[in-house]
């Protein structure tokens, strides 16, 4: 019998790692609904998703009113949430999905999806949440919050290991999905929902999930972009505003892969110590492709208005599927060595100027995620 269990348990497994192998997005994953049927995740493509593991006799159940709010709030935009109930954490979702379902839609009026009732941990666990987790794993309660201090306390008395494990910890955890399904964040179950309704609001507006979707690229597919691209991106710079609408700014868009060339030439001679160092070195700036060039007046002037107009190229470029990164160091080089001189008068500085930032821009070879924010920054003053 032990054998038996054993062999089970490893097909199981096998067959989860298998799934999650070929698995190159969340839309790869299918789930049976409240009434068995199956359904493609394909089918969300171009919704924002909310993926929710659910339970009715657990505390945070109250919080099925809240996101039906939102639902009937946002669906309209394209919003989606995904309710997948779990009875792994106290047993707090007893009963048959019908059941379960028939509770919900008594008690809090549900009109979001409903799917029939799995395991989110553990060798039964859904692929998808196999998935999930593996995207985004736990990152922590909030102390400062009561309910984050009693789960992480009940928590730790069970395991001490706890939050080093990527594990659902409890009922009403929940993933937000992009419209491109990119797994975005993972939220506990005593995380705020007008918190969680914030960062829904960035994703359904086109224009707040380009900003919150943008990234510093430093890996570039070796392809140079086309110039009307790179005509778009610039068009959206100058379209930038300005002080007293002086556009102080130069810009100069490098095309030119040979004189891109000639100077990392220059820079590898300079630098061959720390360009020995890095294994996938392949120019100086952040080996993209191709580079943007901005100048400003040297009395400092337009160093507010260059920023404004280098943030709407980044956004831009994001927009059309570029990556970009903002460089200081080359400038520096540049304007330093006089081996350099070649590359600096190749771009045409009028009198008055001076190099002040470039834009390394190219399509992305890697998709960075985002570095944390700290909010305790920002205050309202009421």
């Amino acid at each position: 019998m032990k054998e038996l269990k054993r062999i089970v348990f490893t097909c199981l497994f096998a067959s989860v790692c298998v799934l999650m192998a070929s698995a190159q997005s969340i839309y790869d994953f299918k789930v049976k609904d409240d009434v068995g049927k199956e359904v493609s995740l394909a089918d969300y493509k171009g919704k924002v998703m909310l993926i929710v593991n659910t339970a009715t006799r657990c505390g945070f159940t109250p919080q099925y009113k809240e996101l039906e709010a939102m639902y009937e709030k946002y669906k309209a935009e394209g919003f989606e949430i995904l309710d997948f109930p779990c009875n792994q954490f106290g047993q707090q979702a007893p009963g048959s999905i019908k059941e379960i379902h028939e509770f919900c839609t008594a008690n809090f009026d549900i009109h979001f999806p409903q799917f029939d009732k799995i395991e989110v941990n553990g060798a039964n666990a859904h692929p998808l949440y196999t998935y999930l987790k593996s995207k985004k794993a736990f990152s922590g309660f909030d102390l400062n919050d009561n309910r984050g201090k009693m789960m992480n306390e009940m928590l730790s008395r069970q395991d001490a290991d706890y939050a080093k494990k990527a594990d659902i910890k409890w009922n009403f955890t929940k993933f937000l999905v992009s419209r491109d399904g990119r797994v975005l964040k993972r939220y506990e179950p005593t995380d705020k929902i007008d918190d969680i309704e914030t960062d829904i609001c960035l994703e359904l507006n086109p224009v707040l999930s380009n900003i919150m979707a943008r990234r510093s690229v430093r890996k570039y597919l070796d392809k140079p972009v086309e110039h009307e691209k790179l005509a778009i991106v610039v068009r959206a710079g100058i379209n930038a505003p300005s002080g007293v609408n002086r556009q102080p700014w130069i810009v100069r868009v490098v095309e030119d892969q040979k004189l891109i060339s000639d100077i990392n030439e220059v820079y590898k001679k300079e630098n061959a110590e720390q360009v020995r160092r890095d294994p996938d070195f392949k120019n100086m700036f952040r080996n993209a492709p191709n580079i943007i060039c901005v100048c400003t007046p040297t009395n400092g002037s337009g160093d507010l208005d260059a920023g404004l107009l280098g943030e709407n190229m980044m956004l831009a470029a994001q927009a059309i599927g570029l990556g970009t990164c903002c460089l200081g160091g080359p400038v520096r080089f540049l304007v330093s060595n006089e081996k350099a001189k070649f590359f600096i008068d190749s771009l045409d500085i009028p009198e008055g100027y001076r190099l002040n930032y470039i834009l390394a821009i190219g399509y992305p070879d890697e998709q960075p995620d985002a570095k944390p924010r700290d909010e305790g920054k920002v205050k309202y003053i009421k």
